[in-house]
C-alpha cells in the first residue's frame, strides 16, 4: 500500500476513502515491527495526517481504524515527533477519555458501544507505545498530568470494560517506570496506592477476616481467571514502581500492610497454567520486597487461620512458597552440572554471565557478582570451584581469607550431593584453574633430559628471582588461615616448629 495515495486520500477529505485505504493497510502491516528507512519522511508526513483525521472524525469505525494505524506506526521511534508533542498527547489522551490538563475527555459510561469502546483501547494502546517509545512524550505526558488523570479514569472504570482497565494499568506502569518524578507524585497526590490496592482486592475478590487478613482459598477454589490474572499483573507492576519511592512514613503503614495481606493472598492462589502462576508469583514477591520490614508480620501473623506451634504459633504457609519460588530460581542459575567442556564463562546461561562478570573492570560488578554466586552456593568454596574455576574465584577467595578451602561466617543447611552421574565421570578429568574439561596439551619436556630438565628450572628461578628483587613481582603464599602473605612469611608460619627434644642423654 502506498503511503502517498493515503495521504492524497487524507488531504482530500474524505474520511470514508481514508477509512477503507487504511483498513487495508492495518491488514497487510498488522505483524510489522521493522520498517524501511527510506520511508521515513513520508511516515512522519503519515503519523501528522493521522492526528487531523483523529480531530476531524467523530465516527468511532474511522477513529479505530486511524488509531490502529497510529499504533502500527508507533513501533518505529523515529516517526513519533508530530504524535510526541503537547496536541498529540492531548488528541490521544482525548479519544482514551482521560481527563488531562488542557483537554477534557468524557468519562467512560456503562451503556457505551462497542465501536466507541474499541476506540478508547486502541487509544490507550497508542499512548503506550508513544510513552514508552519517545522520551519528549513522557516529559509531555508529566506537563499535562496524564498519569494523574489516568487514576481517575481507573476509577470510572468498570469491571465490565476489561481491556480499557488493563491497557490503563499498563499505561500507568510505564508513566510510573520511566519518570521518577511521577512516582512521588503518584504517591502522596494522586492516591495511587490506594488506587491500585482497592483494584487488587476487587480482582482477587479478597474478603477480609482480620485487619490484614484475608480469607483464605479453599481447596476447591478456582483458579484466578486469566483476565483477572492480566489486571492484577500489571496493578502489581504499577504499585512495585511507585512503592521504590521513601517508605519511611509511618502513617503509611497501614496501607503497605494491606498490600502485604493482599500478597499473601495471591501467594496462596493459583492460576489457570503453572507458568502464568509463577508469573504472577513473581510480581507479588518483587513488590514485597519494596516493603519495610516492620510491615512484613502480615506474611506469618494470621491469628484466624492460626499458626503452628513448632513455629511460635507463626503461620508459615508464605514462607514456604517464597522458599519454593526462590529455590526454582536459583535452579535457573546453578542448575546440577552435567556438561563441563566448555569454561564457565563461555555460553549463554546465567551461570555464565555471572561467571564472566566476576573478571569485570569494574569492581563493584566484579564483587557483586561474585559474593551473589558465592551465596548461592551456600558460601562453600568447593561448590563455588565447581560452577567458576580457581581462576575466576581467586579474587573472592583472597578477599574472604578462603584462599585454602572452607567455608564463610553464615550458618546455612547442610549440603546435599547434588552432583549429577555426569559430573562425577569427569571430574577427575576437569582442570581446577579453568573450571572445564582441557583436551590434552603436549608435555614440552617429554623429550628433554633430565640435565635439560634441571637447567630449564634452574633458568625459571633465577628469572623469578631476578624480577623478585626487582620488585615487578612478589612471590605469594597462604598462611594457615587461607589469607595471602610474602611466600617467606607464609613458609614461616607453616613449617613444624623445631623438635624440643634434646640428642643427649
Amino acid at each position: 500500500m502506498s503511503l502517498t495515495t493515503i495521504l492524497s486520500e487524507i488531504d482530500g477529505g474524505d474520511d470514508k476513502g481514508v477509512e477503507k485505504l487504511l483498513q487495508k493497510y492495518n491488514t497487510e502491516n498488522r505483524h510489522t515491527f521493522a520498517f524501511d528507512h527510506k520511508e521515513e519522511n513520508a511516515r512522519i508526513k503519515f503519523c501528522q495526517g493521522l492526528l487531523t483525521v483523529l480531530r476531524r472524525s467523530d465516527h468511532p469505525l474511522c477513529q479505530s481504524t486511524c488509531l490502529e494505524t497510529l499504533r502500527i506506526l508507533s513501533r518505529d521511534k523515529r516517526v513519533l515527533g508530530p504524535v510526541a508533542t503537547k496536541e498529540g498527547i492531548l488528541t490521544l489522551a482525548g479519544l482514551a477519555r482521560i481527563h488531562v490538563v488542557g483537554h477534557d475527555g468524557e468519562l467512560l459510561e456503562e451503556a457505551q458501544s462497542a465501536e466507541e469502546e474499541r476506540v478508547v483501547v486502541e487509544a490507550l494502546k497508542c499512548l503506550c507505545n508513544v510513552v514508552f517509545n519517545s522520551v519528549p512524550a513522557q516529559q509531555v505526558g508529566t506537563e499535562v498530568k496524564l498519569a494523574e488523570g489516568l487514576c481517575a479514569h481507573l476509577h470510572s472504570v468498570s469491571s465490565s470494560h476489561h481491556e480499557v482497565g488493563l491497557f490503563s494499568l499498563r499505561l500507568l506502569f510505564l508513566l510510573s517506570a520511566l519518570r521518577t518524578d511521577v512516582r512521588g507524585m503518584l504517591r502522596k497526590e494522586a492516591g495511587a496506592v490506594r488506587l491500585l490496592t482497592d483494584i487488587l482486592e476487587r480482582t482477587l475478590d479478597v474478603h477480609w477476616v482480620g485487619p490484614y487478613e484475608a480469607t483464605p482459598p479453599k481447596p476447591e477454589t478456582l483458579p484466578i481467571s486469566p483476565e483477572n490474572n492480566e489486571l492484577a499483573m500489571e496493578a502489581l507492576k504499577a504499585l512495585f514502581n511507585i512503592t521504590m519511592s521513601d517508605s519511611s512514613n509511618e502513617d503509611n503503614d497501614h496501607q503497605l500492610r494491606l498490600i502485604a495481606g493482599i500478597t499473601r493472598h495471591l501467594l496462596m492462589l493459583k492460576t489457570n497454567t503453572e507458568d502464568k502462576t509463577e508469573e504472577a508469583h513473581s510480581h507479588a514477591i518483587n513488590l514485597l520486597s519494596n516493603l519495610p520490614v516492620r510491615c512484613l508480620d502480615v506474611l506469618i501473623d494470621v491469628p484466624v487461620q492460626g499458626g503452628m506451634e513448632t513455629y511460635g504459633g507463626k503461620n508459615v504457609d508464605t514462607v514456604q512458597i517464597l522458599l519454593d519460588f526462590m529455590e526454582k530460581r536459583i535452579d535457573k542459575v546453578l542448575p546440577p552440572l552435567k556438561d563441563v567442556k566448555e569454561r564457565p564463562e563461555i555460553g549463554s546461561t546465567v551461570r555464565n554471565k555471572l561467571v564472566r562478570l566476576m573478571t569485570h573492570i569494574d569492581m563493584a560488578v566484579k564483587q557483586g557478582a561474585a559474593e551473589f554466586l558465592f551465596v548461592l552456593c551456600k558460601e562453600s568454596v568447593d561448590n563455588l570451584l565447581k560452577y567458576t574455576g580457581y581462576g575466576n574465584a581467586a579474587g573472592l577467595l583472597m578477599a574472604r581469607g578462603l584462599l585454602a578451602g572452607g567455608r564463610g561466617e553464615t550458618q546455612y543447611s547442610s549440603d546435599e550431593d547434588s552432583d549429577t552421574e555426569e559430573y562425577k565421570s569427569a571430574k577427575p578429568f576437569i582442570n581446577p584453574i579453568t573450571g572445564h574439561i582441557e583436551h590434552p596439551m603436549p608435555n614440552p619436556m617429554e623429550e628433554m633430559t633430565e640435565e635439560q630438565k634441571d637447567y630449564e628450572a634452574q633458568k625459571l628461578v633465577s628469572m623469578i628471582d631476578e624480577l623478585s628483587r626487582k620488585e615487578l613481582i612478589r612471590p605469594m603464599g597462604v598462611r594457615k588461615d587461607g589469607t595471602l602473605a610474602p611466600l617467606g612469611e607464609a613458609i614461616h608460619e607453616c613449617s613444624p616448629p623445631p623438635s624440643s627434644d634434646s640428642d643427649s642423654d
